[in-house]
């Protein structure tokens, strides 16, 4: 009866923080470094051991999702990892199916880590943005050089390992204009079957552009917090019309050649909503269901907000329900929903969208009211494009059918 109480939630846990073996010039999670003010990022064995203890009480029965992500991950090696999934398989109630998923650069791959993930059979995503010129401008190491070569190698070893990969690609302001040469790399060279686009928004405060563009750091090299506030935008940061294109453009490839085959998580996502089912935190009605845990436990409302303010508690004294059930949680969730501007309200497209994700709504409507997602443009001119086509894979499924079936007609008339 306990069990049945228990609401399914996600949460990101960082084993090493902020800290990260590379230099993205778009990361804003590089610094909240400035967190710990030079302390050491890394996650403790009794750390471990509290959060997964208090994580698998607080789920149900059933499948549960140990996510990691950072900075980067695998900095705190084999070893953590190993004890971790030990941990986790002594804690987990016996109606509980625990399945780990790691997001990593891959620049660290080495065979003992494929055959590790392999073992335990980690779902992994690796971050590239594209062939090589394109991903290398501004996914560089500390030295300032790119890091496609080294991303690709460790690719090619989790596949030679069969590891159950995918590929997390960010749209910024260079590889936004070339959607079919991403795509293509993606797909035909690397051989990714499953992909998610993340747009690339870095809000700017006033007083903030030098230190912003200098990846959020100082005059002297030091680490400035990035929070969610501003009105300005990096010249990293992607065109809401471009971003909109980008998508339209990859949709009507995979529509015309992969239905079935490769799998878009937008698309999936679009598809979802037409049936009442929201799988994305950024366009569900509200959020608050997905939170962030640091290196010492201290759990965050979301990813995009580890500042202060935004602070839950820590996994050592505090429960996952009670943190989730806060008045300041709740009111993060359902605000989503009740913040949005009467443009959002009355958009045809709402169903697909929701208003995005409340870190891009900083724009403001055409009649001035505040609360417009940067990013709507794009939103709008990529729905009110695949809608069509989304209700009719919707109907076949429905109807019993595949969605891949909508690519029949149209490849008669190639």
């Amino acid at each position: 009866m306990r069990s049945q109480t228990r609401t399914p939630f996600s949460l990101m846990a960082k084993p090493t923080g902020a800290a990260c073996n590379l230099d993205c010039e778009y990361c804003f999670f590089l610094s909240k470094e400035a967190l710990w003010e030079g302390q050491g990022q890394r996650m403790s064995s009794q750390t471990l051991r509290a959060y997964l203890a208090n994580y698998l009480n607080s789920q149900p029965d059933g499948d549960v999702t140990v996510s990691w992500q950072g900075g980067e991950p695998t900095l705190r090696g084999l070893d953590f990892f190993r004890e971790a999934v030990a941990v986790a398989r002594e804690l987990k109630r016996p109606r509980q199916r625990v399945r780990h998923a790691i997001q990593t650069n891959a620049t660290l791959i080495d065979d003992a880590w494929a055959e590790f993930l392999a073992r335990e059979r980690f779902l992994v995503g690796v971050s590239i943005d594209g062939p090589a010129e394109l991903h290398d401008r501004y996914r560089v190491n500390k030295a300032g050089r790119g890091t496609h070569e080294q991303v690709v190698r460790g690719w090619r070893t989790l596949q030679d390992h069969g590891v159950d990969v995918n590929v997390l690609c960010t749209v910024n302001a260079v590889n936004a204009e070339r959607p079919l040469e991403v795509y293509r790399h993606l797909r035909d060279d690397l051989g990714a079957e499953f992909v998610q686009f993340i747009p690339i928004v870095e809000r700017v405060a006033p007083g903030e552009e030098e230190a912003a563009e200098s990846g959020w750091r100082d005059a002297s090299g030091t680490f400035v917090l990035y929070r969610q506030r501003g009105d300005g935008i990096t010249s990293r940061t992607v065109d809401p019309d471009a971003y909109g294109r980008f998508l339209v453009a990859i949709f009507d490839e995979w529509l015309d050649r992969d239905v079935g085959r490769v799998f878009v998580q937008d698309v999936d996502v679009a598809l979802g909503a037409l049936f009442g089912r929201y799988s994305l935190c950024v366009h569900a009605p509200e959020c608050g269901d997905a939170l962030a845990m640091e290196h010492n436990g201290d759990v965050y409302s979301c990813d995009h907000y580890v500042e202060p303010h935004y602070r839950l508690g820590n996994v050592a004294s505090d429960s996952f329900a009670r943190m989730l059930g806060s008045a300041q949680q709740r009111e993060f969730g359902t605000s989503k929903r009740t913040a949005l501007p009467r443009q959002c309200r009355e958009c045809p497209v709402r169903w697909a969208c929701h208003g995005g994700c409340p870190k891009d709504r900083f724009t403001t409507t055409s009649d001035g009211e505040p609360g417009l997602n940067y990013l709507c443009a794009g939103y709008y001119r990529f729905y009110t494009h695949a809608t069509p086509a989304l209700r009719e894979m919707g109907r076949l499924l429905q109807a019993g059918r595949p969605a891949s079936d909508i690519m029949k007609p149209r490849s008669k008339r190639r």
